[in-house]
This record gives structure tokens, C-alpha cells and sequence, in this order.
């Protein structure tokens, strides 16, 4: 079954099955890539089976009980929530109480209540649109604990601690735990005093860990970014596979798979792969109307970085994302010159190193971290205000996941690309070489393909976006080419001058030359190569001088991105396709975008940014910024990010309503029972004092 979001307006079916055209991919047919999660603290199930799988865990010290420690469950200062029985309570009690806000968004409310009658559901949602609340509230109110598939551990600590603030009893199992820490948590889950419990999938495939799940009692199971069972997807984690064995391990318990990232062979086949063929499928808009998209043509990329991150309102977080790992840590390196606050991330560095980076950079504000890809899955930080791309990425699901970690509290945010020939060169040359078979690299060429068409279109880029997901829209009017439409010119002639000269090399010479050289013979260059070649008498030598060097990099990145041309072997040598043909003949129209050259990142047409302050009326900004200052010295108290005790919507409310009393906080969105008991005092005395 498939239900439509509402102003969804799209048409996607999901068939019950899909090919699988990575089955045969190796592991190294991503070398040159950092994987996501290559480097991260995996969980594997390092213990043997217990002798009894009935026997109850290892006794814990005495002197403690299972829910009076934060410091062996979550590892803060913090103790973990009293009791509290949500159990058969109406949900929208529940989101109020926990949330503190007073009603659901989207389908949310309808996808919270098929869970809690014990439906099995799929659930396409856009980051930023409350995913975590549809399983997390059925958690709540079945009865039992609600188990938590996340994949990766460093991720699960922030998560938790963000329940535990809102007075949920929740905890994780990983590797990283001490013996006492484990035991701790695992007989609060036997004695039915946690209401979510996350684990990574590999340990799913422990029988210690399924033994212990068998002797509780679960509410929901929720697989989250279950993307990462699709061999059709850019995140393929082989341990999602064993996931699918959940329904026969504990029947009569709703699963729920959740997404951001998914088209509609990939939702297919998280249906087959994960065994939901029963599932209500839920599908909420892609869109992100509150983030600006913007493509630049490459010309001096960490220039253009500089000037585009200047143009964001002062203090900004931001991620960059770059190929490689040499990449990642020169362009911090460079940013830090310029005076930025910039880190860098990549599997390579050290575990320290990285560790310490990312909590920097969840915890402090107008932090930039450059990364590679490896960066960014499930990081919950709501204020990243951009997100920029110096390389092009593999696929539009790659790019609207990571473009999607920007403005996830709603506030408007910008993303950036430099997109050139390079870009284009290197991704097909890197798909030639890769093992695999045809169907394989067909594959790969089909999701670059995709990429492609978004930068170089000449309409809506937001609009074409969403079509790839199988959503119709109209045009934004706030993505770079909506603000700016780019120019257009008819290229045929100078097409079928490049064309012209590729042939003639290959015909009459039998030689294949890359961009620049052919781009030196078209403008008449005199250079040593060009006399040593004798190319300088080839018929179309200097036929190209109208066009500058950028002019002709533009349209033979356009020619490559329509497949018109390709590029061959290590050093990216340009030939025809059979689409040439028609160019050639004449036949072909050729409309080219002409780049709007010299922008640097901060042009684009786009509009003033406004800071979180800027959102305040002027009488209250004092007490707002004075609210920023009291939240950040609350979070470094409790070692938290400052999202984690409020984030800046919720500040801003208070500042509008300058409550005077306990009650007056009941009414202000993300303020629930366990915050307002936790900070109701310290907010009132800062309200006070302005």
C-alpha cells in the first residue's frame, strides 16, 4: 500500500521487487572514494553465545541500579529520567508532555497511530522532517521497549542524550561500553525500565544480543537510514541484509523502516530486502523549502569557497565536502588561513582526531568541518546553516543526503557546488576503471548521468531535484537559476568544431588528446606541444579563438555531462559517442547555458541571508542573545551540544513571550514536562533580568 504526503502531488509506485545490478560489484570498485562509515566505530558482536541463552546477564554492582547512573548508560553527569509510564496514553499527550510541542506534523499523526495498532510501516521523509517522533511516540505508548537500528555508534550517544533530556528512559548497546556499563543496560531492558534501546545492525547478528532482545519485551523495531539495505543505493551496508530476519525472530512486533534518501527502486527494495511487503508505505514531500540551491562553474574552487562562506551571516556551521582525503585536509588548512574556525574529517585520521573534530563541531558554534563523505550520517546538528561541495558528487542521492544535513530546524540555509570538466573527466574515468561487470558501470554512469542533469539545467534546480524522486513541482523561485536564469546560446557550430577536430586527430593521426590540448588547437595557441605535434596545420587550428579558454572548458563539460562526448583512459583523453552523429550532421540542436563566470560563491542572484538574531524583534534580541549565552553555559555543564537543551526556535519563542511563570512555559513549543522541570528556573531568571 502507498499513501501520499499531504500536497504530494506525485505519482511514485514501488515494485515489489528490484534487480539487483550491484550483486556482482566488488569492494574495490569505490576505491578512491572514503566510504561512509569506512574508519567509524563499528560494532561488531565480539562475545560468544552464553552457555544458557536463558541465564539472566552478569550481576551488576550493588551499589547501583540500573536507572540511578547516567554515567554507566550514557556516559554524561546526568542521571537518567524517573520512571515514567507512557504506556496506552494518547500519542498526542505524549508529544506534548516528552516534545513539548502541541500537535503532529504532516503524517506524522498517522503513521504514530498505525504503528501503535501494530502495523508495519516504511517511512520516505526528507531530513528535518520528524522521523524520529514516529517511532520514538509508538515507542512510548506500546507496551515494552522500543528497539533502535542505527548505524553507526558515534552517532548513538548524541541521540540518546537528546531523549534523556526530554525525560525518556533511553539507552544504547555497543562495543564501546565497558563489562559494567552493558550489564547495566541490559538488565534495565530485562526488567522493562527502558523505552528505547539503540544498537547498531552488526550486532543483530550476535547471538548474545538476540538472545537478550528474546527474553524482554519489544515495542517497535526501527531501522533506521534503511537505505543502506539497497544494492540500488549509494550507502549498501551488507549487515542491513541479515535485518530482514526480524520478522520471524519477534513476531507480532511493528517494524518500521525509515529514509531520507530514496527513490522509488530503492524504497522497492528496502520493501523485498527487509520482508515488509505488509507494510503501509508513507511518502512525505522531498522538498526543503527552506534551503537555496546554487551550482557555480569551477574556476578557483577554494576561492570561491572563501567568498561564498563570507557571504553567510557571521558564525555560521557549515560542512564541506570534498573527494578526497589530500583534499579534505588542505582545503581546512586553507580555510584556517583565511581565518575560519575549519576541521577536517576523513576515515584516515586518527579515531582521537576525529572524535574530538566532530564533537567540536556539534558542540560549539560557526564550527566549518571539511570532510569527505565519511562525515555526516545521522549528525542531528539542527543549525548547520550550509552545506558546500568543492567536487562533484556521485549520485543525486549522495548529494540530497548530505545537502540535506543544512537548515534542519527550518531556518534558511544555502548549498553550494563548484561543478567544472574536471569534475565530469575524473567520474566517468573512475567508473571506466572500476571492476564490475556492464550492468554494473551502466549503474554507476545512470546515477552520474542524474547528477549531471541537475547542474547543468537551465530551469528550476529544485525543481529537477525533485522530479528525480518522482515528485512534480513547480519552479521554486529561490534556487540560483530561478533568481538568475542562466543565458543560453546555440552551440552547434562550436560543438561541431571540437567534434571536427577530435576526428581529425584520430583519422588522420591516430592520436586522442585531452581538454586542454584540443582547447589550445581551437584557440591557436603557439605552444611547444602544438609545434612538436605539427598540429598548428590541422584544418581546424584556430577555428575556436572567438571562445575563451573558460568558454570552451563550459562547453565541453556540457558536451561530456549529454554524453555527446566521452572521456577514455587514465589521463581523460576525449572521443566521440555515437550521439556525435547528429551533431556532426547537423542535425542535433546543441542549446548550451552559458556560466556566469566571476561569482565566487557569493553571487548567484541570491538573497541577503539573515542571522537567527535577525528573526527576533528588536525589542527582544537582547534577551534572546542572553538566552544563547545561559544555553551554551548549560550545555557545557552537561557536556551536550546546545541543541540538546533547546534550539534556537524554541529561545526565540521565549524571547517573543517573556514568560513569568512556570505555567507561562507550558505553552512554548519544545518545551516539555522533563525541560521545563530541568530549566523552567534558570529561563525565568534570565526573562527576569531583561
Amino acid at each position: 500500500m502507498r499513501v501520499r504526503a499531504r500536497g504530494y502531488r506525485g505519482g511514485v509506485t514501488f515494485p515489489g521487487a528490484a534487480p539487483e545490478p550491484y550483486a556482482d560489484a566488488p569492494p574495490e570498485a569505490f576505491d578512491g572514494y572514503d566510504d561512509p562509515y569506512a574508519g567509524a566505530d563499528w560494532d561488531p558482536d565480539l562475545f560468544a553465545p552464553p552457555d544458557d541463552p536463558d541465564a539472566p546477564p552478569p550481576p551488576m554492582d550493588a551499589t547501583t541500579s540500573p536507572f540511578a547512573r547516567a554515567a554507566v548508560v550514557t556516559g554524561t553527569a546526568r542521571e537518567l529520567p524517573d520512571v515514567r509510564d507512557f504506556t496506552g496514553r494518547d500519542p498526542r499527550e505524549v508529544l506534548h508532555e516528552v516534545y513539548g510541542y502541541d500537535a503532529f506534523r504532516g503524517d506524522q499523526a498517522e503513521i504514530v497511530q498505525h504503528v501503535v495498532d501494530g502495523g508495519d510501516a516504511v517511512v520516505l521523509m526528507p531530513t528535518g522532517g520528524g522521523k524520529s517522533v514516529t517511532y520514538q511516540v509508538p515507542a512510548l505508548v506500546r507496551p515494552g521497549t522500543g528497539l533502535v537500528v542505527s548505524p553507526l555508534i558515534a552517532l548513538m550517544h548524541d541521540q540518546v542524550d537528546a531523549l534523556v533530556a526530554n525525560g525518556v528512559r533511553a539507552a544504547y548497546l555497543n562495543s564501546t561500553q565497558a563489562p559494567a556499563e552493558r550489564q547495566a543496560v541490559e538488565q534495565a531492558y530485562l526488567a522493562g525500565d527502558l523505552d528505547l534501546l539503540y544498537v547498531a545492525p552488526e550486532r543483530l547478528n550476535g547471538a548474545q544480543t538476540l538472545a537478550l532482545l528474546s527474553r524482554g519485551q519489544l515495542s517497535v523495531i526501527a531501522i533506521d537510514e534503511a537505505h543502506c539495505v539497497s544494492q540500488w543505493g549509494h550507502d549498501f551496508r551488507p549487515d542491513y541484509l541479515a535485518l530482514g530476519d526480524l520478522a520471524e525472530r519477534f513476531p507480532g512486533v511493528p517494524r518500521m523502516a525509515l529514509t531520507a534518501t530514496a527513490t522509488p527502486e530503492t524504497a522497492g527494495e528496502i520493501v523485498e530486502r527487509l520482508r515488509l511487503r505488509d507494510a503501509r508505505t508513507f511518502v512525505a514531500s522531498f522538498d526543503r523549502p527552506n534551503i537555496q540551491y546554487r551550482v557555480d562553474a569551477k574556476v578557483d574552487p577554494r576561492r570561491q569557497l572563501v567568498s561564498f562562506i563570507r557571504s553567510q551571516p557571521e558564525g555560521s556551521a557549515g560542512i564541506v565536502y570534498a573527494l578526497s582525503r589530500k583534499s579534505v585536509e588542505q582545503t581546512a588548512a586553507y580555510l584556517a588561513a583565511q581565518g575560519l574556525d575549519a576541521l577536517p574529517y576523513h576515515a584516515g585520521l586518527d579515531t582521537s582526531v576525529r572524535a574530538a573534530n566532530q564533537s567540536r563541531f556539534l558542540r560549539d558554534d560557526g564550527v566549518i568541518m571539511v570532510a569527505t563523505i565519511a562525515f555526516g550520517m545521522g549528525i542531528d546538528k539542527p543549525d548547520v546553516r550550509f552545506v558546500a561541495h568543492i567536487d562533484l558528487p556521485k549520485s543525486v542521492e549522495g548529494y540530497y543526503q548530505e545537502t540535506g544535513r543544512a537548515g534542519r530546524d527550518g531556518d534558511p540555509s544555502v548549498v553550494w557546488m563548484a561543478y567544472g570538466l574536471g569534475d565530469v573527466v575524473q567520474q566517468r574515468r573512475m567508473i571506466d576503471q572500476s571492476p564490475g561487470d556492464r550492468s554494473y558501470k551502466m549503474r554507476l554512469g545512470q546515477h552520474l548521468d542524474a547528477m549531471l542533469a541537475l547542474c547543468e539545467t537551465v530551469g528550476c534546480r529544485r525543481q529537477n531535484l525533485l522530479s528525480y524522486f518522482g515528485e512534480p513541482s513547480e519552479p521554486c523561485g529561490n534556487c540560483d537559476t530561478c533568481l538568475t536564469p542562466p543565458d543560453t546560446w546555440d552551440g552547434l557550430v562550436a560543438a561541431q568544431k571540437l567534434l571536427s577536430t577530435i576526428v581529425r586527430l584520430q583519422r588522420e593521426r591516430g592520436q586522442a588528446f585531452g581538454a586542454g590540448h584540443l582547447i589550445d588547437i581551437l584557440r591557436g595557441a603557439k605552444t611547444e606541444r602544438i609545434a612538436q605535434q605539427g598540429h598548428d596545420r590541422l584544418s581546424t587550428y584556430g577555428l575556436g579563438a572567438d571562445l575563451s579558454d573558460q568558454d570552451w572548458r563550459s562547453v565541453i563539460r556540457q558536451l561530456l555531462a549529454r554524453g555527446i562526448i566521452v572521456a577514455q583512459g587514465d589521463y581523460g583523453t576525449l572521443a566521440l559517442s555515437e550521439a556525435s552523429g547528429g551533431v556532426l550532421r547537423g542535425e542535433t540542436p546543441v542549446p548550451l547555458r552559458r556560466d556566469a563566470l566571476g561569482r565566487s560563491g557569493g553571487g548567484g542572484g541570491s538573497r541577503p541571508r539573515k542571522s537567527s538574531a535577525d528573526d527576533v524583534a528588536a525589542g527582544d534580541r537582547d534577551l534572546f542573545e542572553a538566552l544563547r549565552a545561559w544555553r551554551a553555559e548549560q550545555a557545557r555543564e552537561q557536556g551536550v551540544p546546545a541543541y540538546i537543551v533547546f534550539g534556537d526556535a524554541t529561545l526565540r519563542a521565549i524571547a517573543a513571550e517573556r514568560p513569568g511563570s512556570m505555567g507561562d512555559l507550558d505553552g512554548i513549543t519544545g518545551i516539555g514536562a522533563k525541560k521545563r522541570e530541568a530549566y523552567g528556573d534558570g529561563i525565568l531568571a534570565v526573562v527576569a533580568q531583561h
